[in-house]
């Protein structure tokens, strides 16, 4: 088969750790990214409309297209003499909600598209957790559902878990915030009582998502290795997640590295309602948010044109 000239790529937000979960588990969130990649102009151009559209560069220097010129090294093949990718972006920048996770998948699934597909999907994996330096965010994106992954020397173990339909809530601030400053207060070294904690409640997480059961959720959630450094972090977050409580959340953690957070609720219709009442507290203490109600994705990544 010829590859083709031409393809679109829809990739998900996603949230990762699902409190104790610390970078191992992830889940893709039914909001997308659609980027159209094309073997045309010279050398390479983006144009972006949506979110980041003023803030993200236009040129090679784009993560989506390092991640997609990446693909034509790793394969040994020339580069292209013109690529043009055109984004139509949704998920928030800088948000714990896997903005460059998604960018990256799409990237290396676009080119890895028009290459005729000389990578499967686990090399794919791969090199997008080598380029995003952690794996969870990458893993959700790229295979959908709940997705658990470890390393294991220079490769990953994943698994995908199907999940019943969940609804989630989220409060998304608007603070300036990286993943490299989040991870930057994390300590660096935790207690045997932390550590067990984590451990007993992570498979626990798991479990709840896997059958929907919602009480057992919120009984689960806590974590000691890194939320509470984050919540430091977030200014109006402590307001905002006692806001989801009375609210009727069943179960509130910090959404990736953050500053979003997330609320798991049990109906569809609760879902804008506890986001509204998570960015209400935030903006009582000076805070912008915007709320989103969403639900899991079951599917991952996907190459549709």
């Amino acid at each position: 088969m010829t590859p083709p000239r031409s393809c679109t790529v829809r990739s998900p937000a996603t949230t990762a750790n699902l409190g104790p979960g610390f970078d191992c588990l992830g889940l893709a969130l039914d909001l997308w990214n659609e980027s159209r990649f094309s073997l045309e102009g010279n050398g390479v151009a983006v144009s972006i409309s949506g979110e980041g559209a003023e803030k993200l560069p236009h040129d090679e220097t784009n993560l989506m297209a390092q991640c997609a010129l990446r693909i034509w090294d790793e394969a040994g093949r020339a580069r292209p003499v013109g690529l043009t990718i055109e984004c139509d972006v949704h998920v928030p920048l800088a948000s714990g909600l896997g903005s460059s996770s998604s960018a990256a998948v799409a990237g290396l699934l676009g080119a890895n598209e028009l290459l005729g597909r000389p990578f499967d999907r686990r090399r794919l994996l791969e090199l997008a957790a080598d380029i995003e330096g952690h794996p969870d965010n990458v893993a959700a994106a790229l295979l959908g559902g709940l997705t658990i992954v470890m390393q294991t020397g220079e490769k990953l173990l994943t698994k995908k878990i199907l999940v019943p339909e969940v609804h989630v809530a989220l409060a998304v601030p608007d603070i300036a915030f990286t993943t490299r400053s989040a991870r930057a207060g994390l300590p660096e070294q935790v207690t045997m009582k932390d550590a067990v904690f984590n451990l007993q409640r992570t498979p626990l997480v798991v479990e709840a998502l896997r059958t929907g059961d919602f009480e057992l959720l919120g009984q689960v959630m806590e974590d000691r290795l890194h939320q509470a450094n984050r919540m430091q972090l977030i200014p109006g977050g402590r307001e905002a997640w006692v806001a989801a409580q009375k609210a009727g959340a069943a179960a509130i953690a910090v959404s990736g590295s953050g500053p979003s957070l997330i609320a798991f609720v049990s109906l569809a219709t609760d879902a804008l309602v506890v986001a509204r009442a998570m960015t209400d507290a935030f903006g009582a203490a000076g805070v912008a948010a915007r709320p989103l109600g969403l639900s899991a994705s079951a599917v991952g990544a996907t190459v549709i044109a």
